[in-house]
């Protein structure tokens, strides 16, 4: 059997197919055969190879990749066989859990997986979703996602992990006011419904992209504003009386330095985003404001599921989800990287 993948050959170059031997699963090891992968804004960084740090800085990420690479990370599909210590049912529908740790070092050791030391990332340091097939090794990274659709339970791995992990950090400030989503790509557009789920109150949000914002407001979002126009920041604040927790979805030196122009005292900015830039501030700040900035890395095992429970739960509808085939991905990444996509895309493998 051959598994057909769309890969990475060369940084900064579109993706090419490949094929390969289907593997076949050892000891405690899953192969899922993969019905739908998300494409995520962070799958750009690793095309090209580095994060922007700001000014001329990059953060190269092209070490311990052996090229070609399959990208992916946003995966459900089935069962396709396991080895003999797995106990998978060939044929479950299974959402795969892609932050996969070493089990040994001290993040490991305490379930935070997402930032191990010296992780196995499906698609990020070994080959993931942009394929037919994706090798898992242990069925514990399996979740069961009936009765959601398969390209919902994808993009639940990423982008609805991690704007589920960062609003989970945001609490305690959630009570005391609505929330401010800053970016409204898939990760924000998630966000808003996990946001309004989980704690009952409409987040304002801000896009520079009218037609995001135009999305959230139809999403239900309480008032959208655009972080470009000068008066948005004294309109926000007049609408909200000052904002007590907000997530930072863009993660670039505009969108922080929007959010953290609109903060109360007392209250926290969680930032996701890997857009990029530098960002500064006088650091009696953040005295001054009691003010917390926070960075958050996807989110744990437990967060997949019980994410996935949520929404199961609360019948949450997902963001706009549209499919494209498996031959697409790498136009699907330049449309990304125009700014062309509202939601998410996921991949038909």
């Amino acid at each position: 059997m051959q598994m057909h993948r769309q890969s990475l050959t060369a940084y900064g170059e579109p993706l090419c197919e490949t094929v390969a031997g289907v593997p076949q699963p050892q000891g405690s090891e899953v192969l899922v055969r993969i019905e739908r992968c998300g494409v995520c804004h962070s799958d750009l960084h690793m095309q090209d190879g580095y994060f922007v740090l700001g000014g001329e800085k990059k953060l190269d990420v092209r070490t311990g990749r052996t090229l070609p690479f399959t990208l992916g990370h946003e995966i459900a599909g089935k069962v396709d066989s396991a080895g003999p210590d797995a106990a998978a049912k060939s044929g479950s529908r299974v959402a795969v859990y892609p932050w996969i740790g070493c089990g040994q070092c001290a993040a490991c050791k305490v379930g935070d997986e997402n930032i191990c030391s010296s992780p196995r990332h499906l698609g990020i340091t070994v080959d993931g979703g942009y394929a037919t097939h994706v090798m898992v090794p242990h069925p514990r990274y399996l979740i069961d996602y009936a009765p959601l659709s398969p390209g919902y339970a994808a993009a639940l791995m990423c982008s609805g992990l991690t704007a589920y992990a960062a609003l989970r950090r945001l609490a305690d400030h959630a009570a005391r006011a609505p929330l401010l989503l800053v970016g409204l790509g898939g990760v924000g557009l998630m966000g808003l419904a996990l946001a309004r789920a989980m704690y009952g109150a409409a987040p304002f949000v801000a896009d520079i992209d009218a037609k995001k914002r135009t999305a959230a407001l139809a999403a239900g979002a309480a008032e959208a504003f655009d972080p470009a126009d000068p008066n948005s920041r004294k309109a926000l604040l007049k609408a909200s009386g000052g904002i007590y927790g907000v997530c930072d979805f863009a993660g670039s030196d505009a969108s922080l330095n929007f959010a953290t122009g609109v903060l109360a005292k007392g209250a926290k900015v969680v930032v996701t985003g890997l857009i990029g830039g530098s960002y500064t501030t006088a650091v009696a700040m953040f005295a001054l404001k009691a003010m917390t900035i926070e960075g958050t890395q996807t989110g744990t095992l437990a967060e997949a599921r019980a994410l996935i429970d949520l929404v199961r739960t609360r019948d949450i509808a997902p963001p706009p989800i549209a499919e494209r085939p498996l031959g697409q991905a790498s136009t699907t990444l330049d449309d990304l990287r125009a700014g062309k996509i509202v939601g998410r895309v996921v991949l038909a493998c």
